[in-house]
């Protein structure tokens, strides 16, 4: 017989617990496109009524490896979100500001 999840987790021990929520925390802050689009309920013909494209389209671009930022801006936008780029080195990270005047109707 299945056993609910809440059950299983008041099993685990509190390290256990602390362990399974960094890793779900982790997990949750990098994902590819695809799966952003559908952690945020959106399917892909929604987001394509949004961006004005095909649905096919939305399928192509959450398999591309290489695309414009403003491409990727429109896309991260549509779901509701703010695109930022920034660079991490060893002694910080830098927010670049090059790219703030993209359009957010642009695609390519």
């Amino acid at each position: 017989m299945a056993k609910k999840f809440s059950e299983l987790r008041s099993r685990m021990s509190l390290g256990s617990q602390a362990r399974a929520d960094a890793q779900a925390e982790a997990m949750l802050a990098e994902m590819p496109l695809n799966e952003l689009r559908q952690a945020r309920g959106l399917s892909q013909k929604m987001l394509a009524e949004v961006l004005h494209v095909q649905q096919p389209s939305i399928a192509k671009l959450e398999k591309r490896t290489d695309m414009y930022l403003s491409t990727l801006r429109s896309h991260i936008e549509a779901m509701g979100g703010q695109l930022e780029v920034v660079a991490r080195f060893p002694d910080g990270a830098v927010k670049i500001s090059n790219f703030s005047d993209l359009g957010s109707n642009t695609t390519a």
